[in-house]
Order: C-alpha cells, then sequence, then structure tokens
C-alpha cells in the first residue's frame, strides 16, 4: 500500500504571529516556521502503518511518499517528514500561498500521477485553520473521506476510523482508496534521530511546479484585511454572590 502525506510549511506554534502593518495578512519575516503540527500527525501514523507498530499490522504501507506545495523553504518541511520515515518527498514548487482549493486540485494531480491507495493529512493548518483541503481532495477525487481521525485501523482493502465529534466518537469505515484527515489525539509524533536526519539528507525530494500539473489555481477568495483579536478586559472583583447578581443584573446578563 502507498501513503500520500500533504505537508504544509507553517509558522511554529510556538510564535505568536504578528499581522502587518498594513493589515493585508500575517507577518512572516523572520519569523520560525515548521511543519503544520497535525500533518506531522500524518506522518507518524503513515510511519506506524509501514512499521507495523500500535494496532497496525507490519508492513501495511509500504512507501510513504510527502508532499508539499509551497515555497522553496518548504523543503526543509519535507526533510522533516523524511527523517520521521517518509521513503521519499515531492515539492510543488509555488511563490504564492495557494487557497485551499488550490491545494487541493494540486494534490489531486499528484494523487493522480502516484496512485496512492491512502491520503493522510492534518485535519488542519494552524496558519490559515481553514480546514479544507482534505474534503475539496475527497470530493475533487470522488473518493471517500474520513475527518478528524483520533484512531485508524486498515483492514482487507478497509479503513475503520473513530472521529471526534462534539457528542463524543463516532465510528465510520471506508473503502480504500480514501482521505483521511486526523486530529490531535491519533498518536505523539516521534522525534527525528540523528542518524535518521542524516539519512533523510540522502533521500530523493522530486521538484515540481504547479504549471507542470496543469491545475486551475486561480484565486476565488480576497482577503478584505487582518486584525488581531482584542485584548482581554480587566475582570472586576466583588465581595459577595449578591453583589454578583447585582452586577450581572446591571449589565443586562440575567
Amino acid at each position: 500500500m502507498k501513503v500520500l502525506v500533504p505537508v504544509k510549511r507553517v509558522i511554529d506554534y510556538n510564535v505568536k504571529a504578528r499581522v502587518k502593518a498594513d493589515q493585508s495578512g500575517v507577518d512572516l519575516a523572520n519569523v520560525k516556521m515548521s511543519m503544520n503540527p497535525f500533518d506531522e500527525i500524518a506522518v507518524e501514523e503513515a510511519v506506524r502503518l509501514k512499521e507495523g507498530k500500535g494496532h497496525h499490522a507490519a508492513n501495511t504501507a509500504e512507501e510513504i511518499v510527502a508532499v508539499s506545495v509551497g515555497v522553496t523553504q518548504a523543503q526543509e518541511t519535507i526533510r522533516n517528514a523524511l527523517a520521521i520515515g517518509a521513503d521519499r518527498g515531492i515539492l510543488v514548487q509555488s511563490d504564492t500561498d495557494l487557497e485551499p482549493l488550490a491545494v487541493a486540485k494540486v494534490l489531486k494531480a499528484v494523487v493522480d500521477e502516484e496512485k496512492p491507495d491512502l491520503v493522510l493529512m492534518g485535519k488542519q493548518a494552524i496558519d490559515g485553520d481553514n480546514n479544507a483541503v482534505g474534503q475539496m481532495l475527497a470530493a475533487l477525487l470522488d473518493w471517500p473521506q474520513a475527518t478528524f481521525a483520533s484512531k485508524v485501523e486498515i483492514k482487507d482493502g478497509k479503513a475503520q476510523v473513530t472521529r471526534e465529534i462534539d457528542g463524543g466518537l463516532q465510528i465510520i469505515e471506508v473503502t480504500l482508496p480514501a482521505v483521511i484527515t486526523v486530529d490531535l489525539r491519533l498518536n505523539t509524533p516521534r522525534y527525528a534521530s540523528l542518524p535518521n536526519i542524516m539519512k533523510a539528507k540522502k533521500k530523493e525530494i522530486a521538484t515540481k511546479a504547479v504549471a507542470d500539473y496543469g491545475a486551475d489555481t486561480a484565486p476565488r477568495l480576497k482577503v478584505v484585511k487582518v486584525t488581531e483579536p482584542p485584548k482581554r478586559e480587566a475582570g472586576e472583583k466583588v465581595a459577595d454572590a449578591a453583589e454578583l447578581v447585582a452586577k450581572l443584573k446591571s449589565k443586562g446578563v440575567i
């Protein structure tokens, strides 16, 4: 089984995002970038499918391909995936930050070329928080989809996926090939060891251009303005419950 894992280069989750002075977007200058955390979980799960760790049978996955659509520096993100255990990488270079639909179209073209049995990806990227590419890709491919996966079991050409929903957990079964997007509690990604980091430097990363796939990536969305969330106001102290109720009534809360 071949597994394709899309990975995205985003602002590191420990970094506080700053809005550009002209409010056109987030300032990425001199900011630490890393692999989207949800994508890292997807890479880890794909490697576990190959290694037979957890509840997976050994060699459930035979090849893992990491693909990124983005700037040249996204090669570093792919190298991280290779260091965790992916076998090879594909970078589809784009100097502009493509919209979710455009990314989904590029990924569809990659899937058509690579013919994987499973696309395993993060449920969303922590930059735009769109939570859209996986669903769009499944629709374009006309493949089954399972989103927000907290557990994945592959057996007899099917995937049983436990999904996290508002009311608890939902278990569904999809026939492969399929698109599965992963949630936080699926696994804890490993730290890449130094030997594996060195091995990753020798693994292949094929560099392509968006134009090579003939996908329509014309923008359909326009960012009007990006602003920081309002700062929280200081709270008020009250002496007792009676004063609390009086305050709430005066503010029209009760």
